[in-house]
Parts: structure tokens; sequence; C-alpha cells
């Protein structure tokens, strides 16, 4: 090839880095490059080896009504546990709306970030508020939802970037979540309560279950598909959003 032809293929190739408006999600997706920050990222994280997708999970449906409740613009995206690095880069990518490649101090606290996760998907919130929290980038709630940690992990201290923090837990069955959270710094983090469920006594229905998860797993499962929990969620986000917006779990069907 001529050194002209290389030359100019060259300057095409990065005249279309440097002019592309979009970014890579952790799902394969596109999604634009923001020019501005989005009012609010909300960022959860499924249980267990769930697809970021599945239908019937508590977070795939929550998010999916939330998408249409929050601010215009807002960000909404669910992940799988296991792409927690995937979920800080996305992060990152939508508060550098300089796209310089750096966070600045005031991309940093322009950002709205809320987590929120079921089973191994609670303790990547924990996770991935401690990584931010390493950055310097704020998160405005961390919401854990019968929280299992992996062998390595620690999910029941809350970083001090995160301002408020919340758990819901069910005690019993072979896998049950943490049944208290605490604050790494009560005077920069409030601990809004732990909260706890009990489905022996007041159990509850799961749509796409499967036989082992009903015989083995079935009052974890039921925390992730309890809609009085998802209900809650929903009231502790629009408590931190102005101004106040529509139920976002109102449409919360099984």
């Amino acid at each position: 090839m001529p050194a002209f032809t290389r030359i100019r293929c060259a300057v095409a190739a990065l005249a279309l880095v440097v002019a592309a408006p979009l970014v890579s999600a952790a799902d394969g997706s596109i999604i634009e490059r923001p020019t501005v920050p989005p009012p609010y990222i909300l960022v959860g994280f499924v249980g267990g080896f769930v697809r970021h997708n599945n239908p019937h999970q508590g977070p795939v449906i929550f998010a999916q009504q939330a998408r249409h409740k929050l601010p215009k613009n807002s960000f909404v995206r669910v992940f799988e546990n296991r792409h927690r690095k995937s979920a800080y880069n996305t992060i990152l990518h939508l508060l550098d709306y300089d796209h310089d490649g750096a966070l600045s101090e005031k991309e940093k606290s322009n950002a709205r970030i809320i987590l929120f996760g079921h089973s191994w998907g609670a303790s990547a919130v924990v996770l991935l508020a401690r990584e931010l929290d390493q950055a310097g980038i704020p998160v405005l709630l961390t919401v854990q939802v019968d929280s299992v940690a992996k062998p390595w992990q620690r999910d029941d201290v809350i970083p001090d970037n995160v301002a408020a923090a919340v758990n819901f837990y069910q005690p019993h069955g072979f896998i049950h979540g943490r049944s208290e959270i605490r604050a790494e710094d009560d005077s920069k983090t409030q601990i809004i309560g732990n909260y706890r469920f009990d489905y022996q006594q007041a159990p509850v229905k799961c749509d796409g279950t499967s036989w082992f998860d009903r015989a083995f797993m079935g009052d974890h499962m039921q925390s992730e598909c309890d809609p009085r929990i998802w209900s809650q969620v929903d009231n502790l986000i629009r408590q931190r959003i102005e101004p106040p917006q529509e139920p976002i779990a109102s449409a919360f069907q099984r």
C-alpha cells in the first residue's frame, strides 16, 4: 500500500475514534457517550449465574420500571455480578462528559449513583461502591437484598463515599442473606436499616424459577421476587430524587 494511502487511512480511523459518540456497554450493546452527566445512574446486579436480562428476576423487572420513571436521560442498567468491572467502566464513561479520559473533581461531584442487587449481586454492590470510593466518586444509595458474599469478599462494611445504605434479608435456608451491615464511618454514611423478611410465615410466589431453586433455595429466591421489598426500594430511591417522581414499582408485577 502506498505511503500516502496508509497515512490517509490512519487519519480517517483516528477521526472516527475521536468523533465517535458511542461507548460499548458491558453486555456488548452500545450507549451514547454523554455530553452532560446523566441526572442519575442506576446500576443493578443479579445474583448467582443469572443473566442480566432474565425477565423473571426482581432486579431486572425493577430496572425496566425505573427506566420510565426516573428523570429524563438517567442511565439504568442491570449487570451480571461477575461483570462488576464492566459496570465500573460504564460509570466512568458516563461521568467523563468532556471525554478527556480522566475525571475532574467537578465530574466526580456531579455523580448521582444508586446501586442495588440481590444475593451475589448485592455483594457486588458493596465491592463496586468501594472501587468508586478509591476513585473519589460518591454514591447516593446502596441497596442489598439477601446479600451473599463469595468467600473472598466482604459485603458487611459500607465505604464512606456512600451517603446511605439499606439491607433486606431473610434468615432461612442453606443460602440466606447477611443480617447486618454497618458503616465504615457513621458520620458519613447513614445505615437506613437492616430489614428482616420471613417467608416461612409469609411466603411469596415466584415465577420462572427452577425445581432446584424451589427445593434448595426457596426462601432466598423469594427475597428476589418479593414485591414488598422492591416497593420499599422504590420509596427509598424516590426520596433521593428531586422533584418527587411517580412510584417506580407501581407496575411491579410477577
